[in-house]
């Protein structure tokens, strides 16, 4: 049975820099409509500690999700025949939003978009969308991976994009970890060393299907029928520190893998304190006290939280050699790991060729 290899990486960072300054004008608000108590100078402070974020990053108006997705890809299939993918999976949330009315646009699926944008003629280059909230890209690439196991698929493009800043709140103090960006893997089968190990995803959408949901701004002021992304933060990092954990040693475990194997795990760029957590609970599980100082590379604190572009985005950093005191060697063991809206929960190992 053949293996599945990321083979190239690419990315699209936008190069519009938001400090957390920016948001010192802003009016907060609560979710009852009543303002928020602290200084903005505090929230902003308070913001920082927690999550790590100095500054995000802005696509220009005029850059769509479906722009993003092509140059990520663009970087990705650099010397390479287009025309020999088998299928394009792109994951995001909202599709191409309009800079100026917030409308979601998605027909036709962004994936169409990114072929016609790549010029591929080959009818049998399937291109389709796959919405699955923050972990969708690391559940594109297992979806890549099952193709290619079944012997249906050589050759797959794997995209995670978002505009996420634009469908932000600016009355909700959630919204400042929130920013722009995309992602892209190829992922290839092989017959050689290294490659997707094992890989695990769940869904827990009986209590905790709408932690992340679509609602009004909390400004009672403002008009119009324009909705936000929300969420329960507390709720959020509860279930996250307890469940990804969990999904992780099991993923581990059932591919016969040590957590002391692993030289690096990869997670999702959401809030650093809350992947810090994780990581510890992680290791925890296992009676382990010391987590590694250098485990877990985490670019939040400059990019922010592009949803489904921070992983591959991470990714392509590391393996360009972007990423201070992190780079991955042939056998390293490297853990994935996802959580967002759903809430959705994934993990993979895989093992650098």
């Amino acid at each position: 049975m053949p293996r599945s290899i990321i083979t190239a990486t690419g990315s699209y960072i936008p190069e519009n820099r938001v400090p957390n300054t920016h948001f010192l004008q802003n009016a907060f608000f609560d979710p009852g409509g009543n303002r928020n108590p602290r200084t903005n100078e505090e929230i902003v402070k308070k913001l920082h500690e927690i999550t790590g974020i100095e500054e995000r990053r802005c696509a220009p108006a005029s850059v769509s999700t479906s722009e993003m997705a092509t140059h990520a890809a663009e970087a990705a299939l650099e010397g390479m025949d287009r025309e020999t993918l088998d299928y394009i999976i792109v994951a995001h949330n909202f599709g191409d939003v309009n800079a100026d009315s917030l409308r979601c646009d998605t027909v036709p699926t962004i994936a169409a978009r990114v072929k016609h944008h790549l010029r591929i003629k080959n009818p049998y280059t399937v291109a389709f969308d796959l919405p699955f909230g923050c972990p969708g890209w690391l559940q594109g690439v297992i979806t890549a991976d099952y193709f290619i196991k079944s012997g249906d698929a050589k050759r797959v493009l794997v995209i995670g994009a978002e505009t996420l800043g634009r469908i932000a709140d600016p009355h909700d103090i959630d919204s400042m970890i929130y920013s722009d960006g995309a992602g892209a893997t190829l992922v290839e089968a092989t017959e050689g060393e290294g490659g997707i190990v094992s890989h695990l995803t769940r869904s827990d959408t009986y209590h905790h299907a709408f932690l992340l949901r679509m609602t009004e701004s909390y400004n009672p002021q403002r008009t119009g029928d324009a909705i936000y992304v929300k969420m329960d933060g507390h709720d959020i990092y509860k279930y996250a520190v307890k469940t990804v954990p969990m999904a992780v040693k099991k993923n581990l475990d059932d591919a016969g893998i040590g957590i002391g194997e692993i030289k690096k795990i990869l997670i999702h760029q959401a809030n650093e304190k809350m992947d810090a957590a994780i990581v510890k609970r992680l290791f925890e599980l296992y009676k382990i006290k010391e987590v590694p100082a250098d485990i877990m590379p985490m670019i939040i604190s400059w990019a922010g939280n592009s949803s489904v572009a921070t992983l591959p985005t991470l990714l392509d950093l590391i393996l360009r050699g972007k990423v201070d005191g992190h780079r991955l060697n042939s056998g390293d063991l490297v853990v994935f790991a996802s959580v967002g809206a759903g809430m959705n929960v994934n993990s993979m190992i895989y093992k650098m060729p």
